[in-house]
């Protein structure tokens, strides 16, 4: 009885290790950049951050006051062009890559930013 506490308080230990060193390789390969993207309401944060979310990306949070979003991501599964060109594809801007005219055209109208009389919402 004795010897199998001990072999479970080792097999324990050395989980909580291998955990705790897993946890630091994943925090230690990841890039954390910010980037304008256009949008205006909470329809436009969510379809942005889900959009972000493509293979690599770790985290995305879009701030609906400065357009700013920030992302999270492995640097050796995706880039920050490639996961702009993911947002643009769903129909906003970003500072390096233009939503296409059939992209921007699938907005809901109250997500349309481009037009001279909208306003965030």
């Amino acid at each position: 009885m004795k010897y199998f506490l001990k072999t479970i308080a080792l097999m324990l230990v050395f989980s909580t290790i291998s955990i705790v060193s897993n946890a630091q390789d994943v925090s230690d390969n990841t890039i954390t950049t910010e980037f304008k993207v256009s949008g205006l309401c909470n329809m436009c944060k969510e379809r942005i951050e889900n959009a972000a979310l493509i293979k690599g990306v770790k985290f995305a949070e879009w701030n609906k006051e400065t357009k700013m979003l920030m992302v999270v991501y492995k640097p050796g599964k995706t880039n920050e062009l490639a996961i702009q060109k993911a947002i643009a594809e769903h129909g906003h801007d970003t500072e390096k890559v233009k939503a296409t005219k059939e992209a921007y055209d699938k907005l809901p109208m109250c997500c349309e930013y481009r037009r001279s009389d909208a306003e965030d919402h």
